[in-house]
């Protein structure tokens, strides 16, 4: 019996029924490894769970979204190797997820772990018996990128924007649709060669593709948002300062849980960190300004702007949906039009020379 798909929240439980009908126990052994399981302490709300500003209710971990991706692309091509690369790509989350990209200054890409990847999956004994033991090179599984259906360029649709616009509307990032509206829409997918000869994900249906589209635009004005690009970039300072002054190590963001990282936010008495993140973490909102405030923790940072335009198949031609729909178009504008310019601000101040949060 199944006991990882037991012990799964009913409503997550339904939702990867839908992505793939069979689960394939070949991925049972490595969904049990000690690194994947890592990735089950960490969500990937980047953060955003732990605080008052953001209504999340679904529980929703970097594992839970791996083997979602997984299934998806098991569901398109029956590729072991396609697969298995979709369960590790992110293997090297770290805690708080994008949060540790925005403390490495990469906030518009957010791939400065990715590199890890292949490193983490040598180092786990576990994972490489398992890859010996099926016959797979590391190469193979180590770089979902050489996928198509697994990932692609922006804006293209892949298993991997695919599942978490699918999740994030569930519940995850905000309440949109249900397992019905989504078992519509992923039905009404199917694999195609785009304009560039490669394999893609293609509807086959105009209104659900306008449907996706409407609510990826809505998600994807939420990972931009003011309250989440605070969020991130505070969770990043915070990480960045404990790192600093040995309050914490590198190799600890990839190791610990997200539970026992805020233990050690909350119980450190230095540089009043466990103070701001109480603040922070009981508010329900931020201020703005149109200027940059020295008395306060005030920041002006971006974000990657996550979009699709996915392919549509209408009476066999194939159009990208922005060439052909108002509303899908106006909806993508929507994602590419959307500022950065505010400045964001607590009441408390980030002392960059003392290294020190200092409420105000």
């Amino acid at each position: 019996m199944n006991k990882y798909l037991e012990n799964l929240d009913p409503t997550i439980k339904e939702y990867f029924k839908i992505l793939s009908d069979e689960f394939p126990d070949f991925l049972l052994d490595y969904i049990y490894t000690p690194r994947m399981q890592k990735q089950d302490l960490i969500s990937v709300s980047c953060g955003t769970y732990y605080s008052k500003m953001f209504n999340i209710n679904l529980w929703y971990s970097s594992l839970e979204h791996s083997v979602a991706v997984a299934l998806i692309i098991w569901h398109f091509t029956h590729d072991k190797k396609q697969k298995l690369a979709g369960l590790f790509h992110d293997i090297s989350t770290p805690v708080f997820k994008h949060c540790i990209d925005f403390m490495n200054g990469d906030f518009e890409q957010q791939e400065s772990t990715e590199d890890l990847t292949e490193k983490l999956i040598l180092e786990s004994q576990e994972i490489m018996n398992l890859l010996k033991r099926d016959k797979i090179d590391i190469d193979s599984v180590s770089d979902y990128h050489i996928y198509p259906i697994a990932d692609n360029d922006t804006p293209r649709l892949s298993a991997d924007r695919l599942e978490y616009t699918l999740s994030n509307g569930l519940g995850q990032t905000k309440k949109i649709w249900n397992l019905d509206e989504i078992k519509e829409i992923y039905n009404n997918i199917e694999i195609i060669k785009n304009e560039d000869n490669e394999l893609e994900m293609c509807f086959t249906n105009l209104k659900l593709a306008e449907r996706f589209v409407e609510v990826m635009s809505e998600l994807s004005i939420c990972y931009m948002n003011d309250k989440r690009r605070f969020g991130m970039q505070f969770l990043a300072d915070i990480m960045k300062i404990m790192s600093e002054n040995n309050l914490i190590s590198v190799n600890d963001l990839y190791e610990l849980s997200e539970h026992d990282v805020i233990v050690k936010i909350k119980t450190t008495n230095d540089y009043n960190i466990s103070e701001c993140f109480k603040i922070w973490q009981n508010s329900k909102d931020i201020k703005t300004s149109n200027k940059m405030l020295k008395d306060k923790y005030c920041i002006n940072v971006k974000a990657k702007r996550r979009y699709i335009n996915p392919l549509v198949k209408i009476d066999n031609k194939i159009y990208r949906i922005s060439d052909i729909s108002d509303s899908a178009k106006e909806n993508i504008n929507k994602c590419l039009t959307y500022t950065f310019d505010r400045y964001l601000y607590m009441n408390f101040n980030f002392d960059k020379k003392k290294k020190t949060l200092v409420k105000k």
